[in-house]
This record gives structure tokens, C-alpha cells and sequence, in this order.
């Protein structure tokens, strides 16, 4: 008697927000073997190490991975510790710096620790593909590399514009999409998950599969999710991102700070919410019958929740409320003990609320800073410890001077 839920139900869960599924119906046939066999599938899903921060957008795929543990199939989580040394470039248009195995380790713990927020840590198998990646030597590379054509990895959209732009392209980083692909060869995985800007990689693994004589994988493409500014694709780099490690007041303040016309793909590829609410939503979006700002609301309730609990999610509420809307000063706040006098930007820079002098001048003279409550306009104010002050950088930083 098989474990797995009925085959239609789990494609229904698999299906749910995927982009593609290639090929759909090798995923039917690989899941009708596993309950025949009651053997789980293999699922496989590529970390990079070179970015440790996850986000929202990272999530996406995350949960897909972890509908899979649901339905009680094999996970494996490969941390591309070797792969990392060579750089992917994909959606760039230059080479990617390279990692060091030890950067690529540290990288990858905390990957792992922020990932297990959404992943059930006891049916998730964490392996780094440097243990099969450094065992082959000279030959097994050039065997490996004989096995796909420049004129196809040329097909890559990214070294296509290179190459048309006459902008270098390194012989190393051939090797990525052959190297990510060997994983699927060591895991014999039956099916490989990742964003949209995967897909080449994806679709190499198949290919080698073939070639070393396996039953290729099936791969499934996530949508990449595009950042709080609307614009450009979630990324920590572009400061446009919800990270899932947030404090809940910058969850919160973060999704109310997001475009209207967000709103609904945010709720599908961001939350859990059922169907028919997003259905719900969508229309009332699209006739005008909620205000999207209340919708923003519920949303950074959901996301809150998601990630930290419903207490801290009503919490963030009432705190942005009495911040934004009530312009009070939060009840906690970190302190600073002044013991002589001092120029404001050297303590807005020495606790942390700008980095650099230069960043606290300008923010300065952009209106962004508040003693007590009044716009502050001379950069070299000093505060003396006679008396507490409370100073406010932009919109959510705060800090009590106590003497």
C-alpha cells in the first residue's frame, strides 16, 4: 500500500504557482513509478552560497521544495560549495566573482539556518557538491566537457549578449552549467527545482542525464519575484527585498512600502493563503471594491505571520500605526548613555543608524533626521548630557540619549 497522497491530488500541489514543468508528463509517469515501487523521488534543489540572505523571493521556490516533503518525497538540498569557485553568471553580463571553499561553507550555514524557516529540517538530506565535484580529475572533465557543444551553451541568453557584445567570456564559466548538471548525475535526481533564471542550468541536467545513461529529471521553473520598488527582480544588492530573517516591524513596514499593482502576485507567490481568498482579492483589486492599502495591511499581517507568529504580526501593526499614523515615538527603542558632548552625526553614525558621516550629512539635509521631534538642519549640531533627546533617521530608526 502506497504512503503518497493520490496522484492527482499531488500534482495539483506540485502544479500550484510552478512557471513550467518540463516535461508534464514524464512527472506523471515518475509519480505513478514511486507509488508503484512505494519509493519517494528524488528532489533536488541547487543552494548558491554567494548569496547567504534569503528573501521572499528565495521562498518561493523554498516552499515548492518543501510541498514536496509534504507529500513524502526525498529532499536534498545541494550547497554548491564547489560550483561557487567557478561563479554562474547567470543575469550578468560579466564574469562573477569566485568563492573560496571556506566562503562558500560560512555562506552556506547560514543559507541553511534561515532556509529551515520554511523547510522541515528532519526530512531535508543538506549535501555539498564539492564531494563529488573534487573527486574528478583532468580526464573525468574533458569526458564531461566533450558531452555538450559551444554552439549550445552559446544558447545561454546571457553568453548569447556577451558574446554579441564582445564582452569577454571565460572557458571556466562553460563549466558552471556543466558542473550544476553533474549534481543531477551524482543525485540521479527524478526532478530539479529553481527559478526562471535557472532553466538553462536545469535543462543541461537533463542532457547530461541522458548521456550518462539515466532517466533524465523533470524540471520545474519558480517565477522570480520582483522587488518592493516594482521594478527590478528581488535582490538584496538593489535593497528592494523582504528578508525572511526580518524583524517583524521591518516585514511589516517593508510590504505596506510596496505598488498596488503588487499587490495580488505578493499574496500568490508570497503567502498561503487559499485560492478562492486570491481570487477574492484579485477582483475586488481589479472592480475597485477594497482599498489596496487595506489589502497592503492584511498582506504584511500574512507575511508576518508566516514568518515569525500572529502576536508579532498585530504587534508590527499597532507599532507602524502609532509610528506613522498616531506620530508617536515607539515605547522601546535602543538607548545611548551621552557622558560629554558630541556632534549628532557622530552618534547617528557610532549606533548604527547610517553608516558613514557623509550618508548622516546628507540625510540630514534631506530632512530625514528629527530631534525630538523637529527636522534637524545643521549637520555639526552638538547635543550636550544635560538632558534625554530622542533622535529619529528616516522612518523607522529611533534612538533614546540618556545622560
Amino acid at each position: 500500500m502506497s504512503h503518497f497522497p493520490p496522484i492527482e491530488d499531488q500534482l495539483v500541489l506540485i502544479r500550484r504557482n510552478a512557471e513550467e514543468i518540463i516535461p508534464e508528463t514524464a512527472i506523471i509517469e515518475k509519480l505513478k513509478l514511486a507509488e508503484s515501487s512505494n519509493t519517494p523521488l528524488q528532489i533536488k534543489l541547487g543552494c548558491d552560497p554567494s548569496r547567504p540572505d534569503l528573501h521572499i523571493g528565495h521562498a518561493v521556490v523554498l516552499r515548492k521544495l518543501r510541498d514536496f516533503q509534504r507529500l513524502g518525497h526525498a529532499v536534498t538540498l545541494v550547497v554548491g560549495d564547489f560550483t561557487a569557485m567557478i561563479g554562474d553568471p547567470t543575469g550578468r553580463n560579466k564574469t562573477r566573482p569566485q568563492l573560496t571553499l571556506e566562503e562558500a561553507h560560512h555562506n552556506a550555514q547560514s543559507y541553511i539556518d534561515q532556509a529551515s524557516v520554511i523547510l522541515d529540517e528532519n526530512r531535508l538530506n543538506v549535501v555539498y557538491n564539492s564531494k563529488w565535484l573534487n573527486a574528478l580529475n583532468f580526464n573525468d572533465v574533458i569526458a564531461l566537457a566533450s558531452k555538450y557543444t559551444v554552439a549550445r551553451m552559446l544558447e545561454r541568453d546571457d553568453f548569447t549578449k556577451r558574446y554579441r557584445d564582445g564582452i569577454p567570456i571565460s572557458i571556466h564559466e562553460f563549466l558552471y552549467p556543466l558542473a550544476q548538471a553533474y549534481d543531477s548525475v551524482a543525485l540521479k535526481s527524478d526532478i530539479e527545482i529553481g527559478g526562471t533564471d535557472q532553466k538553462f542550468n536545469l535543462l543541461v541536467g537533463r542532457d547530461l542525464q541522458k548521456e550518462y545513461g539515466q532517466e533524465p529529471q523533470v524540471i520545474i521553473t519558480m517565477p522570480l519575484l520582483v522587488g518592493t520598488d516594482g521594478v527590478e527582480k528581488m535582490s538584496k544588492s538593489m535593497g528592494n527585498y523582504i528578508g525572511i530573517t526580518d524583524p517583524p516591524d521591518q516585514i511589516y513596514g517593508k510590504t505596506l512600502s510596496i505598488p498596488d499593482t503588487l499587490i495580488a502576485t505578493y499574496f500568490k507567490y508570497g503567502t498561503e493563503i487559499s485560492a478562492d481568498d486570491l481570487s477574492a482579492i484579485t477582483s475586488d483589486l481589479e472592480q475597485g471594491r477594497s482599498n489596496p492599502r487595506d489589502l497592503k495591511r492584511r498582506l504584511a499581517r500574512e507575511l508576518v505571520t508566516l514568518y515569525h507568529d500572529e502576536s508579532a504580526a498585530l504587534q508590527a501593526e499597532q507599532e507602524f500605526d502609532k509610528l506613522f499614523i498616531s506620530k508617536e515615538n515607539p515605547d522601546e527603542m535602543p538607548e545611548y548613555k551621552l557622558t560629554e558632548s558630541e556632534k549628532l552625526i557622530s552618534i547617528i553614525v557610532k549606533n548604527g543608524l547610517l553608516s558613514s558621516n557623509g550618508d548622516a550629512r546628507r540625510m540630514i539635509q534631506q530632512g530625514g533626521v528629527k530631534l525630538d521631534g523637529e527636522k534637524v538642519s545643521d549637520p555639526f549640531q552638538i547635543l550636550s548630557p544635560e538632558s534625554e533627546h530622542v533622535i529619529k533617521v528616516g522612518k523607522r530608526k529611533f534612538l533614546r540619549i540618556v545622560s
